[in-house]
């Protein structure tokens, strides 16, 4: 798997994250070395922990062979960084020890694997790293900690003795507390403070399993200059275990304070000895200190803070490292299995690699998880703080991911969203407010992000199969869509109920459209036939009234915002009295911000250029089963156009004055491209010119699907070709800053390919592969494979129970079925089998159809 495997350059910008959903992370770089803390309640890129690192040695009859830190060579450049330039490189990465000359390092998400290459070193190593990532497990998947194994292989002719030491600088104020402790077979040393109270309180455990002799030292030696780690490496080095040291904790202390965890075994010539250690991390209160307002204070001045909910779950670092060590097997293997059958899967490579990569973001700062579970996702991450708060509704709609593998965090999203965003006029702001309940975002709703919450709401509605979960929901949905043509929408999107939005359009390219436009018009016909169809399962009369809406506003729209080739906006430009009717605030108008006098047109509009988000609408709709909301045949012919005018398979000499995510002969597809002979407006729509990822997959998902199948994987190609580990990390897709979870909009390549469909309300799974082979399925149960060859498809279940009623098949044969070796009666309806009765799909179970 080459797209998987990173040697030489293509090393230098990995940064592998370790960590639960919710939890932060911390990297594993690209030659072994551990980077980014970010498991402190904030982003911290770049970051160090003193000398925190592995190291490893092998002795025979008393005598050390050899003695390393467990890095390949460090990188260029070399004249250090910031304020450190012209120092050479920083003295926390070690490069200056002894070290292995070369690595290889594998990473299939959510595993990592380092080879390590020296010649001189007797033995061979590799570490593994991960963390738990089993779907529908959220409380497995959120262990706060980095599980790293270790195996050595004596390639020699005689036994050795190896010891793997893993060194943790203590990142506390007050008083550095190290202390060692071994309780039921755990043995760790817990890193805390004299002053375990306020804001920064926490505490950190690194442990290993009862296996080997341990050796360890609370501290490292305390002195001045380079004594710390100079004394160290001599106490590591020399033959035998190391001896303890100990300091009684001193508030008044300066410097670091590290600790050190060794285990030794003797290794036979030719055997091969493994070493598992965990790094948890308990940091449980968070607070806002990003956006100050009414409730985030208390009446003394100090935060109003939560719990992270993984702090409710565990007591403290101890607790979790336990946790995981005892059950490291079982974890394990159950992440394992669901790393395996999703590897499996019959996608072309890069759109794998894609599908793998972007759910990185889900054990990255970008996530966060409230005290009572609730799931909150900023858009991505500044270097030291989230970029852009509040489950941003519009970001979050392209991310298929969360959904899919873990449906119930994802539905935590919607309850939130209900409960605390909605306004009494039925407008949602698309930031949510932290803490809970303090408040809503003054800013104007925006339609992709409103109309985005209906169509998420039927989606997980269907996935999920519960009426009733949907029935406490719907009251506020149903008052969120008809904001829409409410009086008390200021934005006027529809007030006539034309099923056609002419007003003010925020949107998530940060500014307003004004007039039709197949984009945002696209979320509102899907938002009314997704109410249309959950206001008939729940009996309500207005579902008449939302679907003849649906039929006046696709009938109009096909007709009118499709030029011949793709869809536009329809606007005139020179038209300030549209502007100049919208209120920017009191006694103000929007002219200020969007009328350019100079040029006298409009700004930030895209009028009749290409814009590669003029049918997302149709996108989201297929992935939910929505069926059509725009013309079949002119989709198809607009996503050629995005491939033909937005796709640059060098972007050498493409323009871009806005933030740049590609460039030289790097290729990508631009936000909005104007074909000759089309008017460009002087000041476009924003962003225009970028190559954004999430928008990117979501084009190219779609011309899969309208079976552009080489379109769709050269723009995919295109993504993927610019996260080589070279330029970029491969884990780490940005747009608003680091781990952007609009990328997640690339797992839909797995449902574009699988053909997979879901109704759960009629227990009803679907597949139609482009081709034979097999698929990973998931759903809010249980998960598994799909295969197909030829006339005959296996549907097995590899975690949880699926109830199952119906199955639709596409290009195989449905003569006959067997559950367990036992033939099932069915009748045929269309390409759908209909079982007598429900079947349960258990854990190991295969469902067969030939």
């Amino acid at each position: 798997m080459p797209n998987f495997v990173f040697t030489g350059n293509k090393r230098g910008q990995i940064s592998f994250p370790l960590g639960g959903i919710g939890t932060g992370s911390l990297g594993l770089s690209g030659t072994g070395r551990l980077i980014d803390w970010e498991i402190f309640n904030r982003p911290s890129k770049g970051s160090l922990n003193g000398f925190s690192h592995f190291a490893v040695k092998a002795e025979r009859e008393g005598e050390t062979l050899d003695a390393r830190v467990l890095n390949a060579d460090l990188p260029p450049p070399y004249m250090g960084s910031g304020g450190a330039y012209g120092f050479g490189p920083e003295r926390y990465l070690l490069a200056g020890f002894p070290h292995f000359r070369d690595c290889t390092f594998s990473g299939t998400f959510p595993f990592a694997e380092i080879g390590f290459q020296d010649e001189t070193f007797p033995g061979a190593l590799s570490l593994r790293a991960f963390n738990p990532f089993i779907p529908l497990n959220d409380r497995d998947s959120g262990i706060p900690g980095a599980f790293f194994e270790l195996e050595i292989h004596n390639t020699g002719d005689t036994a050795l003795d190896y010891t793997v030491c893993l060194s943790v600088a203590n990142p506390y104020a007050g008083g550095k507390l190290n202390r060692f402790r071994a309780e039921g077979g755990i043995n760790a040393i817990t890193l805390s403070s004299l002053e375990p109270a306020g804001l920064g309180a926490g505490d950190m455990s690194f442990a290993v399993a009862g296996e080997g002799a341990l050796s360890y030292q609370e501290y490292w030696y305390r002195g001045s200059w380079f004594d710390n780690v100079g004394v160290f490496w001599r106490d590591f080095t020399r033959a035998g275990a190391l001896k303890n040291r100990s300091y009684p904790a001193d508030p008044a202390a300066r410097g670091e304070d590290i600790a050190s965890l060794a285990v030794s075994a003797r290794v036979g010539a030719g055997e091969r000895r493994s070493f598992r250690f965990i790094l948890t991390w308990n940091h449980p209160d968070n607070y806002n200190d990003w956006n100050e307002h009414e409730g985030t204070r208390d009446a003394g001045g100090a935060f109003v803070t939560w719990k992270n909910y993984y702090a409710v779950l565990f007591k403290d670092s101890f607790e979790s490292a336990a946790y995981a060590l005892k059950n490291w097997d079982r974890l394990e293997g159950e992440t394992r299995r669901f790393r395996d059958a999703l590897f499996s899967s019959n996608l072309p490579e890069e759109a794998l690699d894609a599908v793998s990569s972007a759910i990185a973001v889900l054990k990255s700062p970008t996530v966060w998880r409230l005290e009572d579970g609730t799931f909150y996702g900023w858009e991505g991450c500044a270097a030291n703080r989230g970029s852009c708060e509040g489950s941003c509704t519009h970001v979050w709609n392209y991310a298929y991911a969360l959904p899919f593998l873990f449906p119930a965090l994802e539905r935590s999203m919607r309850e939130a969203d209900y409960a605390y965003n909605l306004r009494p006029d039925g407008g949602m702001p698309f930031r949510l407010q932290l803490p809970l309940g303090t408040g809503r975002l003054s800013f104007r709703p925006c339609v992709d992000g409103q109309m985005g919450g209906l169509i998420k709401t039927y989606r997980d509605w269907k996935i999920l199969g519960d009426t009733e979960w949907l029935r406490g929901l719907w009251p506020s949905v149903k008052k969120s869509l008809e904001f829409a043509w409410s009086g008390e929408n200021r934005d006027r999107w529809d007030p006539g109920k034309s099923g056609v939005i002419t007003g003010r359009q925020h949107h998530t390219l940060d500014m307003e459209l004004f007039g039709p436009n197949s984009w945002l018009q696209g979320f509102y016909l899907a938002a009314l036939k997704a109410a249309a169809e959950m206001a008939e399962a729940l009996g309500d009369g207005d579902a008449g009234q939302y679907r003849a809406m649906f039929e006046k506003g696709k009938a109009w729209s096909d007709k009118n915002l499709f030029n011949g080739e793709y869809y536009i906006q329809r606007i005139s430009l020179e038209d300030r009295a549209l502007v100049g009717s919208f209120e920017d605030g009191p006694g103000e108008s929007a002219l200020r911000a969007y009328w350019n006098d100079e040029a006298g047109e409009i700004k930030y509009q895209y009028a009749e250029g290409c814009e590669i988000d003029q049918v997302l609408a149709q996108w989201h709709a297929n992935l939910c089963g929505l069926g059509e909301i725009y013309d079949s045949a002119q989709v198809k012919s607009a996503l050629a156009a995005i491939y033909a005018h937005n796709f640059k398979p060098s972007l050498r000499c493409h323009v871009n004055p806005c933030r740049i995510f590609g460039l030289n002969d790097e290729a990508g597809a631009v936000i909005c491209e104007w074909p000759a002979g089309v008017r460009k407006p002087v000041i476009p729509v924003p962003y225009s010119e970028e190559c954004m990822h999430g928008f990117e997959y979501q084009a190219a998902v779609h011309m899969i699907q309208a079976g552009l199948e080489k379109e769709g994987l050269d723009i995919v190609r295109g993504v993927r070709g610019r996260y080589d580990g070279e330029n970029r990390n491969p884990w780490n897709e940005m747009e608003c800053g680091s781990n952007y979870a609009r990328s997640m909009a690339s797992w839909a390549l797995l449902l574009a390919y699988s053909g997979f469909s879901y109704d759960m309300p009629r227990l009803e799974i679907g597949f139609n592969p482009l081709r034979d082979g097999k698929y990973f399925w998931s759903l809010d149960k249980a998960w598994g494979l799909f295969e197909r060859t030829g006339e005959s498809a296996v549907l097995s279940v590899l975690y949880g129970t699926q109830t199952l009623r119906r199955l639709r098949l596409g290009g195989c044969g449905r003569r006959r079925a067997a559950l367990g070796g036992q033939e099932l009666e069915f009748k045929a309806e269309g390409d759908t089998l209909v079982f007598e009765r429900a079947l349960e799909l258990r854990e190991g179970s295969a469902l067969s159809v030939w």
